[in-house]
């Protein structure tokens, strides 16, 4: 399980460190790809198949179904974690995250998330206003 929040840099040829606690079960390999909210999405690739095979069954006759599994597939990249604890993320990527030298790596249970800082800060803000709401629209999950 991912926990956690990560401040980290990314170097000139976007390469990021991964924090330490997260590099055992992230593996020798593992899956990054668009996320939502305008950051990436990193599974252990055991975790990846379970995603690929839930959203590889929507309705191919849907057009939205059609349009995440083309977004969500096409930005996937396995990546490999160097003998310094760095991926390289694609260019691409990193545009569709907007990321910068200031980082946040941050684990969310099974995946990991990868921040824009300034975007995060942003974000955090937004939830934090809003969590209280948030968690009466979520009394069923008995918290």
């Amino acid at each position: 399980m991912f926990i956690g929040q990560y401040n980290n840099k990314m170097d000139n040829k976007g390469r990021i460190s991964m924090p330490v606690k997260f590099r055992e079960e992230l593996g020798n390999t593992f899956i990054v790809t668009r996320g939502l909210d305008s950051c990436l999405f990193g599974y252990t690739l055991q975790e990846w198949q379970k995603i690929e095979s839930k959203i590889k069954s929507l309705p191919l006759t849907k057009k939205n179904a059609r349009a995440f599994q083309r977004f969500f597939f096409s930005g996937a990249v396995e990546v490999e974690v160097d003998k310094q604890g760095r991926i390289n993320i694609p260019q691409a990527l990193i545009e569709h995250a907007s990321l910068e030298k200031e980082c946040v790596v941050n684990g969310v249970s099974n995946r990991i998330e990868i921040w824009n800082k300034e975007k995060w800060q942003v974000q955090l803000l937004d939830s934090e206003i809003t969590f209280e709401e948030m968690a009466e629209e979520l009394e069923n999950f008995d918290f």
